[in-house]
């Protein structure tokens, strides 16, 4: 029997490959003849420089570029291929959630302008290609801040420069990108979405995540207002209409951003990285996968790791179950008509959500177990 391990990382607590290392170690116990195919997986968000560069082989570097707030400088890791060169790069290293303290969370301030210092300093390398993740974000800017770093300027009324963050788009009346980077026309950017919410609107960037980042409750009409004024601006200007473009919401619209301003090509993150994987050939030779995340919800069926494995699986007819840290609500309901064999959850009555966190490891394993020890009941 030879059994695909293909989990997502949890969140703040395991990588992608600490999951897929703890699943062995059940199938070990319960299943000590089986062959295994470790397969860690991302979706655009955490994990996906650490997935790849160990499939492109790639080395990884460590760049200081700005923080998501005025004045903070972060150090942020990202891969360099050689054959093709290539750069992989997680927006969150320069501009995520987890670089600003809870209490400082406000994304009518914070900026992707170390993002674009990020493709900066991979034009440096003469890269031929760019993949960049855009999951985990701290901002709502548009990608306004990204595109600065590269060259343009953002101007408000008295031509002057706009100041950092989602709430000063309001402010925009033009843009100039006779400075942009040059270098950028001959490199192909791919964008790795882990959503695929649109720029605008009730489900867009701003409504659907700005709460998540930090935003008041009131911020939310002043947020939208400028990632308009910012959409709007750009179709004028440089004649292309960023509002009804599939994954523009995200990173607080940084995906858009890179679509107007570096000509980005935005792709399902998951879809991109079973491509890059070569996750079909493996799932081929193999009659069982065992795939997790962190936390199945709403958003699951966008893109996620489990919604795109359970896609591949379905259409090859092979059996997948899987472990999560925890489920908002009847599993059917968030994975759509892929049937899931089975599933284990690490949160459960006598188990809080904290200790799911940090007994991940050993939680994992013993689901795991639990769901190796049925299926070899039923069969």
């Amino acid at each position: 029997m030879t059994i695909l391990i293909a989990p997502d990382s949890f969140k703040g607590s395991l990588s992608a490959r600490e999951v897929a290392h703890s699943i062995r170690e059940a199938i070990a116990e319960v299943l000590p003849q089986a062959q295994c195919i470790e397969m860690p997986l991302s979706d655009g968000g955490e994990g996906l420089v650490d997935v790849l560069n160990r499939v492109l082989e790639g080395t990884l570097h460590s760049t200081e570029v700005s923080g998501p707030l005025s004045g903070q400088r972060v150090t942020a890791v990202w891969s360099l291929a050689s054959s093709p060169r290539l750069a992989v790069i997680e927006m969150a290293e320069a501009a995520g959630l987890q670089r600003v303290a809870k209490g400082e969370r406000n994304p009518g301030l914070t900026t992707t302008y170390g993002v674009g210092e990020l493709l900066g300093a991979a034009l440096d390398e003469r890269v031929e290609g760019i993949i960049l993740g855009v999951g985990g974000s701290a901002t709502n800017d548009g990608g306004a801040g990204m595109a600065e770093a590269l060259g343009v300027r953002l101007l408000n009324a008295k031509g002057m420069r706009l100041g950092q963050g989602g709430l000063a788009l309001r402010e925009l009346a033009s843009i100039d990108t006779r400075r942009l980077d040059a270098r950028l026309r001959g490199v192909s950017i791919r964008v790795a979405c882990d959503v695929q919410n649109l720029l605008l609107g009730p489900e867009g960037a701003t409504a659907t995540y700005a709460p998540q980042k930090g935003a008041r409750w009131s911020d939310l009409p002043m947020l939208e207002s400028g990632l308009q004024r910012l959409a709007e601006t750009i179709h004028r200007d440089l004649r292309i209409d960023i509002r009804q473009l599939p994954g523009g919401g995200a990173a607080g619209g940084l995906a858009a951003g890179l679509a107007a301003f570096c000509g980005a090509r935005l792709e399902q993150g998951i879809e991109l990285v079973l491509e890059m994987v070569e996750f079909d050939a493996a799932l081929a030779q193999s009659d069982l996968v065992i795939t997790g995340e962190g936390r199945l919800d709403r958003q699951t069926a966008q893109g996620k790791v489990l919604s795109g494995v359970l896609g591949h699986a379905h259409r090859m007819r092979k059996p997948v179950v899987a472990v999560v840290g925890s489920c908002e609500g009847p599993p059917e309901s968030f994975i759509g008509p892929e049937k899931l064999e089975d599933l284990q959850q690490l949160v459960s009555a006598s188990t809080h959500l904290d200790q799911a966190i940090a007994n991940a490891s050993s939680l994992i394993r013993d689901r795991t177990i639990a769901l190796l020890r049925r299926l070899v009941a039923w069969s």
